[in-house]
């Protein structure tokens, strides 16, 4: 199967661009400064491919049905959504790093089909999804638990968005509640 060349120039543009990140993460930019830099380095890409993906869909011989002319709705589609790194300095340029993670849960999902009812499925996704989420956020998934679990019977209601890994990770991951079976574990090898 042959390449359409105007699709290899918008990889190229991807390519430059995947480039100049990668020099920013070598740089070990943080904050403003990697705000600076990605704007100073990537907006322009950004805005070539832009004007690439406008050229392609001036092009007559390309019929809605091409590949590459899905492909150019898809990235229009979703233009604001594509640009929200260059203005975040946390935000990734990709959720390449989430999709992995992710692909944890539709494998979960496919042994819901195992468990005896509806609702011990949705459950068991809804414990897939913490756990994801926990090594997502760099949180040890049995510590979270463990803590959260004590902590929502007195936690107020009002706050129960301070529970989720990425919060609590700044509120209480630095002293987290233990359970009994961790005293005892730690005792045993005194």
């Amino acid at each position: 199967m042959t390449v359409d060349p105007q699709a290899e120039q918008g990889l190229e543009l991807n390519a430059t661009l995947y480039r100049q990140e990668a020099w920013i993460r070598a740089k070990k930019l943080e904050g403003p400064d990697k705000l600076a830099a990605r704007v100073k380095y990537c907006e322009p890409s950004v805005r070539a491919f832009w004007r690439w993906c406008d050229a392609q869909c001036q092009r007559l011989e390309l019929e809605p049905r091409h590949p590459l002319a899905k492909a150019l709705r898809y990235a229009l589609e979703r233009r604001a959504a594509l640009e929200v790194f260059l203005g975040e300095p946390d935000v990734p340029i990709d959720t390449n790093h989430l999709e992995r993670g992710l692909r944890a849960i539709p494998v979960g999902r496919r042994n819901g089909l195992f468990c005896w009812s509806e609702v011990g499925a949705e459950h068991a996704d809804i414990i897939q999804s913490l756990i994801t989420t926990c090594r997502l956020q760099g949180v040890d998934p049995y510590t979270y638990l463990v803590d959260v679990l004590q902590h929502v019977g007195t936690h107020p209601a009002s706050r129960v968005a301070e529970f989720t890994p990425r919060r609590w990770k700044v509120h209480f991951a630095s002293q987290p509640l233990r359970s009994d079976i961790d005293r005892i574990g730690n005792n045993a090898g005194v």
